[in-house]
């Protein structure tokens, strides 16, 4: 969130979102399947779409200039948005193709008058979340541009990476997508240890489990039985419930526990 990354951020965007449309403009591939449950190539764009029109309403309204949505149950999150996109499916590959590149200039632009002070400061209304930092939006943008590629590339049956720097951009989001998709009720307190193993955002974190939810404090791990390591691919991966990735040293039923705890949005 800090504003000396907003170049890196927007380049990572700009190069996610041409290497998205660049794959969905080819004809062969707009029915074919992809890695996000039942939706089509067609309803990742149809997607990205939707949620950049209520990113910008929710910039508009930030500034009084339109009326806030929600927020709505985090937990109805899934659902909704597979609707919204479903609804687009009547939309044509052109058409729908130069809505969301339309959308995506508008809202590279909003997000780039930001002023620094306004990137961390000023509050917008998420639909489902409520208030949250200006530069989450774009935050949000970027991750779903780096994950729904993979998607659509795993959905094309290519053997495919993710780019260095999108996954390691990715890291400190996973731990927040924990925190927020989480169903501790119940659970009886543990901790474990996280690794991530490299990149500019690697080291290691504690993360104490309660029926109130999950803390994750960054820090040594060297007196946790259980240590979930991860590279930062991985670790986006596992995070955003694409793929069981990861090493477990330990105790392979508290990594387990730990692991299934989240639903995905």
């Amino acid at each position: 969130m800090d504003p000396a990354s907003r170049k890196n951020l927007e380049q990572i965007w700009r190069r996610e979102a041409d290497t998205m449309l660049a794959l969905a403009a080819d004809p062969t591939h707009w029915e074919s399947p992809t890695a996000a449950g039942h939706w089509q190539v067609r309803d990742v764009i149809a997607h990205m779409a939707d949620t950049t029109a209520v990113y910008l309403n929710s910039f508009a309204a930030a500034r009084g200039k339109a009326d806030a949505v929600g927020p709505l149950n985090v937990r109805d999150m899934a659902r909704i948005m597979d609707e919204d996109a479903l609804t687009l499916r009547n939309v044509t590959q052109d058409e729908l193709l130069a809505r969301l590149r339309g959308l995506l200039d508008e809202i590279l632009q909003v997000t780039g008058e930001l002023t620094d002070t306004e990137w961390t400061e000023l509050l917008v209304p998420h639909k489902y979340m409520g208030p949250v930092p200006a530069c989450f939006l774009p935050i949000c943008q970027v991750l779903d541009y780096i994950v729904h590629t993979w998607d659509i590339r795993e959905g094309l049956d290519d053997c495919h990476a993710l780019n260095a720097d999108a996954a390691d951009v990715l890291v400190p989001v996973c731990f927040l997508m924990w925190q927020n998709t989480s169903d501790t009720t119940g659970t009886e307190p543990f901790t474990i240890g996280i690794r991530v193993t490299t990149g500019p955002n690697a080291g290691t974190t504690r993360a104490d489990v309660t029926s109130d939810g999950i803390t994750f404090t960054p820090g040594p791990v060297d007196d946790q039985h259980t240590v979930l390591e991860f590279d930062p691919a991985s670790l986006v991966l596992a995070a955003f419930g694409r793929a069981n990735t990861g090493t477990c040293r330990g105790d392979q039923q508290l990594a387990g526990r730990f692991l299934n705890l989240f639903y995905r949005i």
